[in-house]
């Protein structure tokens, strides 16, 4: 098993270009169960996520074929299975969008429950429940959701109790096919909505209010092939923001929509660190000076990201003074404050808040990586620790960042991967 090795305390300058965004590109991948023409997909990162994603739409009869570059193509002619197995459900919860399309265009499929990073509950039941109020029939068996639709789905008026970004994109998914129009009421309005909506439009859909809390989805019969670019990731954007502001230097991120990250940029400033933006780069910049604390908390978006929180917190670690992080979105993700008190932090939780009282330096220790953002916040740490930081459990990280080590060591990190 790899583990990452950092020795710390050297300042980042260098430019890092961010990758298409993994939240985006796998429900995208999904897109090719609506329709029987080619889907090519350019901007596709390399993660194990989009391997998991390419793994499952192979065994129901997808070709999947990784062309050169950062393209993928994903041709589901003719689908041989309407079941997603455990097996490979369970290693990423985001396969269990597949339910949606394969009932809309087979209107059957049997579909394990998910699995995922454990960073708390995160129950399908607005999924099912959006189904259901489609027409499907659901049944719970051993594991497995055996969903039917006979006759085809048909549209509906929906509204989630809560703000659901899965639950938004799944009933996506599955009502682009219906019959009739279907409303999506507190629906999320993060980027990859609507980079969802603008590749099922360039397939033949009829979405309209994506980015907003209403969304109308007027059914068509069948979508034909696109060939479509996914969205910069806005989460791999600010970790690498937060991480030059951690470890102080100078590094352009390049490839990167600075719009998706407009609750990240004032709170960086905010803690001491210059941040420049133009149409398609964002550069962070940050001296000798001691950063400064910065009170923050999540939200659905517009406002400040979850999957931003850990790495937010390995800088405010090295503020002078308390900063104060409250988690709104889930109830068990300061798992990776334990490994930061580890070298060295002082991070008193209490419940979903998190008081962090800034220390002068952290120091490098072996640590674990408890999931994907908790990764990522380790990585910081150790860029800005004296002396070396061991990172197990790498495997996380690979889920979401591409080349992360390659990319951190161009601009100057000294950070390698090591074989166990």
């Amino acid at each position: 098993m790899d583990k990452i090795v950092i020795e710390g305390g050297v300042p980042l300058s260098g430019e890092i270009s961010i990758s298409g965004a993994k939240n985006s590109a796998i429900k995208l991948m999904a897109v090719c169960l609506l329709t029987d023409q080619p889907l090519e997909l350019t901007n596709m990162p390399r993660l194990r996520d989009t391997r998991f994603m390419g793994q499952l739409l192979a065994s129901l009869g997808t070709q999947v074929e990784e062309g050169p570059g950062s393209r993928m193509l994903l041709h589901a002619n003719d689908l041989t299975s309407t079941t997603a197995p455990y097996d490979l459900v369970r290693k990423m919860r985001a396969t269990f969008n597949v339910l949606g399309p394969l009932l809309a265009r087979c209107h059957k499929a049997k579909v394990s429950l998910p699995g995922g990073c454990a960073i708390g509950a995160r129950p399908v039941n607005l999924h099912l429940d959006a189904l259901q109020a489609l027409g499907a029939d659901i049944e719970l068996s051993e594991g497995y959701v055996i969903a039917s639709a006979k006759g085809g789905l048909k549209g509906a008026d929906i509204t989630f109790p809560f703000i659901s970004v899965g639950a938004t994109e799944h009933t996506m998914l599955a009502a682009v096919l219906a019959k009739g129009e279907t409303v999506l009421n507190n629906a999320a309005r993060e980027p990859e909505i609507i980079d969802l909506a603008n590749c099922l439009n360039a397939m033949g859909a009829k979405i309209t209010g994506a980015g907003r809390s209403e969304m109308r989805i007027e059914g068509v019969k069948s979508l034909k092939g696109v060939t479509y670019s996914v969205v910069p990731d806005r989460i791999e954007a600010g970790t690498y923001a937060l991480a030059a502001a951690t470890a102080g230097g100078k590094v352009r991120l390049v490839n990167v929509r600075s719009d998706h990250l407009g609750s990240l940029w004032p709170l960086i400033a905010q803690a001491g660190a210059k941040v420049t933006m133009d149409e398609n780069s964002v550069l962070i910049e940050r001296g000798s000076t001691r950063l400064k604390p910065v009170d923050m908390e999540t939200q659905a978006y517009p406002g400040f990201p979850t999957d931003l929180q850990a790495q937010f917190m390995a800088m405010c670690c090295l503020a002078d003074g308390v900063s104060i992080i409250r988690e709104n979105i889930f109830e068990n993700r300061f798992m990776h404050c334990p490994e930061l008190a580890r070298m060295g932090a002082d991070i008193t939780v209490h419940g979903r808040e998190a008081v962090v009282r800034g220390v002068e330096k952290l120091t490098g220790a072996p640590v674990m990586a408890t999931d994907l953002r908790a990764s990522a916040s380790l990585i910081a740490a150790g860029l800005a620790a004296q002396g070396t930081t061991e990172i197990a459990r790498v495997y996380h990280l690979d889920r979401g960042f591409e080349h992360i080590e390659v990319k951190l060591g161009n601009c100057g990190a000294r950070i390698k991967r090591v074989s166990e």
